[in-house]
């Protein structure tokens, strides 16, 4: 286990959240689903979280993050929400006719503390691309990883 540290603290707080978008429309894919993922990584950066794990499906999103204990919770899923909304919207003028007010997410979002399970949790985000392929019944070779910018092969291990 890594721990992390502040001035005065040690910590190691893990976070599975998921979130989706508004009325669960299923638009996260291709183009939108690559700047979504650089929006998300760049703004995470910003606040020195780090994403562990994390997974783009076609309506909703999973991320295995590491936040500081000096941000809360809801004080990050506020500000990776808001502002991806307003990043998605000036880099794709055309879905502000779909989402009015500018609002890309739902208002609510899922999250739980990781403890003992992290590597359940990292394998359960890590499948979730497969298990919407097979739902689909859809075969890709390979898509690129939003989350990191490098190919990924979709077959089993």
């Amino acid at each position: 286990m890594t721990n992390n540290s502040l001035a005065h603290t040690t910590w190691e707080c893990k976070y599975h959240v998921v979130f989706a978008p508004k009325y669960r429309r299923q638009v996260i894919y291709g183009k939108l689903k690559a700047d979504i993922g650089k929006l998300l990584r760049e703004l995470c950066d910003r606040k020195g979280i780090e994403i562990i794990e994390a997974e783009m499906c076609k309506d909703h999103v999973h991320m295995l993050i590491r936040i500081p204990p000096k941000h809360s919770v809801s004080e990050i899923m506020g500000y990776l929400k808001g502002k991806s909304s307003l990043m998605i919207f000036d880099r794709h003028a055309n879905l502000k006719y779909k989402y009015g007010n500018r609002n890309f997410w739902c208002r609510g979002y899922y999250v739980d503390t990781v403890g003992k399970n992290a590597k359940k949790i990292e394998e359960y985000i890590r499948n979730q691309i497969q298990e919407d392929l097979t739902a689909d019944q859809i075969t890709l070779k390979e898509y690129i990883d939003p989350f990191m910018g490098e190919q990924v092969s979709t077959g089993k291990k």
